[in-house]
């Protein structure tokens, strides 16, 4: 069983497929192989494993992250329905700072999102009942939880669905733009 890697625009954001075995009664695939992740560059200790579910399509969840000492990097997969993941580069000192990319993961098409720690994560759910399963490479820490503005002009990020019409949590609507969100990764 094989793990197909792509390289994005972000340094350190990749895109992963895992190889699917299928026959009459459906699909094997084995989702996360440390050894393969390793390989392709993932260098993060995956300590807690995440389930989220949004009943209706534009369900926008983000844009969110850790501080250090408690930063989180992601491992993000759709398990049922399909989304459009979007990592921000939010390290001060790199060259793609506050640049983003975005991608779309499905039930249907197997790919993996891996976020490393510095990058604002959120997506946006793009039909009803969305299961998105993923893990962090450290445990939650409510003190160090932390956002940024999902529609901050300076992000440009496409959303699939006009802003107005998004379905968000009270806490998601009030995180600072990019020109106001302190110097967390330098």
């Amino acid at each position: 069983m094989g793990l197909s890697v792509e390289r994005t625009a972000l340094d350190g954001v990749l895109i992963l497929t895992p190889e699917r075995f299928g026959d009459q009664r459906g699909f094997f695939c084995e989702t996360y192989v440390q050894k393969r992740y390793v390989d392709a560059g993932i260098d993060a200790t995956f300590v807690q494993d995440n389930l989220s579910l949004s009943e209706k399509a534009g369900t926008l969840r983000g844009l969110h992250f850790q501080t250090p000492p408690h930063a989180q990097a992601k491992l993000v997969q759709a398990v049922r329905g399909a989304i459009l993941d979007v990592a921000v580069d939010i390290r001060r000192s790199s060259p793609t700072y506050g640049q983003h990319v975005g991608v779309t993961l499905s039930a249907e098409n197997g790919r993996q999102l891996y976020v490393p720690a510095g990058f604002a994560h959120g997506f946006c759910t793009l039909e009803p009942g969305c299961l998105v399963a993923y893990k962090t490479g450290d445990y939650y820490a409510p003190s160090h939880d932390k956002g940024l503005a999902f529609d901050d002009p300076a992000l440009a990020i496409a959303w699939p669905f006009p802003t107005d019409a998004l379905v968000l949590s009270g806490k998601d609507k009030t995180h600072p733009t990019l020109a106001d969100l302190p110097a967390y990764f330098e």
